[in-house]
């Protein structure tokens, strides 16, 4: 009995990560779409009830005036959880919009140094990877030693430590030097910006914004 119990509780934790990602919650079964007659029940808050009869649910729904969402048609009895709805696929829409809205396409530059590189090369090369980290791309570095300067690799390490010190109010050393057959590379990453926290809208605002986008849902 104690196995079972583990495996079950093991089994709705992934049940709960999935709910959270909002991976299931488009197909699931919600109040009088649910068809068995007994479903194994976990309250608001992730509390197992246990197994009790479809109708019973259902009642212990509309007493905290919450819907009866079925989160694991496979099992047996199906699992189901009592949980606002609309709510939850307000914020799991919100956060899927924010998470697009974040991501951003990470590009990475090239540029290639000599480790003897005059004092007027490097300033160029140093613009030029300055403009880079500016427009949020990664830059990767590479020294190319030549014949003998192969037996000294310190010139580029110096070189490369240089260059980080003097771009670091633009952007961090992400990969340190290291060698790459004749060449050393590093790669350096911009500074993440820091996001404008938004307004937070009204308590009255926010629920009519979950009842449009429930009704928007279930239109669709």
């Amino acid at each position: 009995m104690g196995g079972v119990r583990r495996v079950v509780t093991t089994w709705l934790m992934h049940v709960h990560v999935s709910l959270y990602l909002g991976g299931l919650i488009s197909d699931l079964r919600v109040n009088e779409q649910i068809r068995a007659r007994e479903v194994r029940l976990v309250g608001p808050q992730g509390e197992q009830v246990g197994i009790v009869s479809l109708d019973k649910a259902l009642q212990l729904a509309a007493d905290v005036d919450l819907d009866l969402v079925e989160v694991a048609p496979t099992a047996r009895p199906p699992v189901c959880k009592l949980m606002d709805y609309g709510k939850h696929k307000y914020e799991t829409a919100l956060k899927a919009r924010e998470a697009r809205r974040n991501q951003q396409q990470t590009v990475i530059k090239e540029m290639k140094l000599r480790p003897k590189i005059d004092e007027h090369d490097y300033e160029t090369k140093k613009g030029h990877v300055v403009r880079f980290l500016k427009a949020g791309d990664k830059v990767k570095i590479t020294i190319m030693f030549r014949g003998r300067e192969q037996s000294r690799p310190e010139l580029g390490l110096r070189l490369l430590r240089r260059l980080g010190e003097d771009i670091a109010d633009l952007g961090v050393v992400e990969s340190a030097p290291k060698q790459d057959g004749r060449n050393m590379v590093m790669v350096l990453a911009p500074h993440r910006a820091k996001q404008p926290v938004a307004a937070r809208p009204s308590k009255r605002a926010e629920r009519a914004e979950q009842r449009a986008a429930a009704q928007t849902d279930d239109a669709e």
